[in-house]
């Protein structure tokens, strides 16, 4: 039985999230049902290198699942595409050792926040960007988050569920960036909690309208506290851009 490693894209906006959930249209499930009409395998569970919520989207999203197929990695993807709706694609494939798994042998991710503080809200980019009705100085957004690189608890940046051992996290790269009416927060990792980097996203974001001091960023990471920072940023600014094993 084989190994295979499949990497794919997914606009989140029209589904619950990864995850398969009772009478509710995951990309999971989704991805699940293509490949079984491909090999006529009646079980078949894509690994995922982690889970994303709903309405966020995926540019580098990594599975992994067992299959007895014969086809070659390169028929794979076009066949598995033919199964997929226009809102998943997957555009890798390649066959990995038996003990390869896409989540637990992740050493980072890469995601990417996207904010939009034009004069004029874009009504064709509203799924897939934060739309502030308020300018933003992403200079002052770039300094404030210098103190989030490195290892930290980033309990303050942490939705209470689901509860981890450790909120420990190591960030090891940390960018914010304006091109144009747009800003980009990207946030590297050795691992993320539930809604972390939504959450730097809404304090940074609070920081970068003026209601907050850069320094207090610090203040709310050394708090450890989740009522300290900004709020959860919305779903549809979220992207997994790359898994690195």
């Amino acid at each position: 039985m084989r190994n295979l490693k499949l990497t794919l894209a997914y606009d989140g906006t029209d589904f619950a999230g990864w995850q398969t959930q009772l009478d509710k249209r995951t990309v999971q499930e989704t991805l699940e049902q293509a490949i079984a009409k491909l090999t006529g395998e009646v079980r078949v569970r894509a690994n995922a290198s982690g889970r994303t919520d709903a309405g966020v989207h995926a540019v580098g999203q990594v599975v992994n699942f067992y299959s007895n197929t014969q086809l070659t990695c390169d028929v794979l993807v076009r066949a598995i595409n033919a199964h997929l709706p226009h809102d998943v694609s997957v555009f890798a494939a390649e066959d990995m050792p038996q003990v390869f798994d896409a989540n637990h042998d992740a050493v980072r991710k890469l995601y990417r926040y996207v904010i939009h503080d034009g004069a004029v809200p874009s009504p064709f980019l509203r799924r897939y960007c934060c739309q502030s009705r308020h300018p933003l100085d992403a200079s002052l957004m770039a300094r404030a988050a210098e103190s989030l690189k490195g290892r930290h608890d980033f309990h303050s940046f942490e939705t209470d569920w689901p509860n981890r051992m450790s909120s420990v996290r190591t960030v090891t790269h940390l960018a914010v960036n304006r091109f144009g009416d747009y800003i980009w927060i990207d946030v590297e990792a050795d691992g993320f909690l539930y809604n972390m980097v939504r959450a730097i996203a809404g304090t940074l974001i609070n920081v970068g309208r003026g209601f907050w001091p850069l320094e207090k960023v610090q203040e709310i990471l050394s708090a450890e506290d989740r009522t300290q920072a900004g709020p959860t940023a919305s779903a549809q600014g979220l992207f997994l851009m790359r898994v690195t094993y």
